[in-house]
């Protein structure tokens, strides 16, 4: 019937691509590391608690090695400062190609661990997603936003099966997180972050996909994956569940879409 190969095959054979022989995990970790993103975090870092004093909880289910996915709920364009400042390791995000074309900005956002992705739709949206395989597969952590834009009425929408796909394939562990109080530092439609108090991010501990091992690795199990990740992020932020996918905005500062 055309069904790709099992949940636990698949996870197994990425593992061993990702991490086995010569200790490319570990290698590939310690190379890739970016050199202004640790800078940046330690001169912003300390400020930025100190604006908004987040209370932060469950950092230790975070994996100190190998191939990790944060997928967050998204309220607020800071939640993508929040993470990364937070973070034990370095994150990576996809961001618009529109980002880089300036070349100065370019550099930048590379440095800052960001990927140039084409969000016009179509194909080009596919291919979005295969841009944050490689950084996986380097035993690397990648920052995504499931819901694939902003909330822009508080709620929890449906979250798009590609982060199950990434988790599949290139066996990262998917760890959900649950973000409070963002939306009061910079609201949709606000140019710049303020200060404010009661920002929450809660890590919840890996989504356990033994149930779906002996499946196969197709959409209707990418869907379900993604369905208990939501769950699981819902428990975590507090929010309503809408069992739909959230309105497309159009709007530069949206994340890039996941799949």
């Amino acid at each position: 019937m055309g069904f790709g190969p099992q949940v636990g095959r698949a996870r197994q054979v990425s593992t061993r691509m990702s991490g086995s022989g010569s200790g490319a995990r570990g290698t590939q970790e310690e190379t890739g590391l970016s050199a202004l993103y640790s800078i940046g975090k330690l001169l912003l870092g300390p400020p930025l608690r100190l604006a908004w004093r987040p209370r932060i909880t469950g950092l230790e289910h975070i994996p100190a090695m190998g191939p990790v996915i944060l997928a967050s709920n998204h309220l607020s364009v800071v939640d993508s400062i929040l993470i990364p400042m937070i973070s034990p390791r370095q994150v990576y995000f996809l961001a618009k190609d529109e980002y880089f074309q300036n070349r100065l900005l370019g550099t930048l956002m590379t440095g800052l661990n960001q990927i140039s992705v084409d969000r016009s739709g179509g194909r080009a949206s596919l291919l979005a997603l295969e841009s944050a395989f490689p950084v996986l597969r380097a035993g690397q952590v990648l920052g995504i936003y499931p819901e694939g834009t902003r909330s822009l009425d508080g709620r929890l929408y449906r979250g798009r099966p590609g982060v199950a796909k990434l988790a599949v394939e290139t066996g990262a562990t998917l760890v959900p997180i649950g973000i409070r109080g963002t939306e009061r530092i910079q609201p949709v439609g606000a140019s710049v972050p303020g200060l404010g108090k009661g920002v929450e991010a809660s890590v919840g501990k890996p989504v356990d996909l033994s149930q779906w091992e002996h499946r196969p690795a197709d959409s209707r199990t990418f869907r379900e994956i993604t369905a208990a990740l939501m769950m699981e992020i819902a428990a975590l932020s507090g929010q309503i569940y809408v069992g739909r996918y959230a309105p497309a905005r159009r709007s530069p500062q949206d994340p890039a879409p996941e799949g």
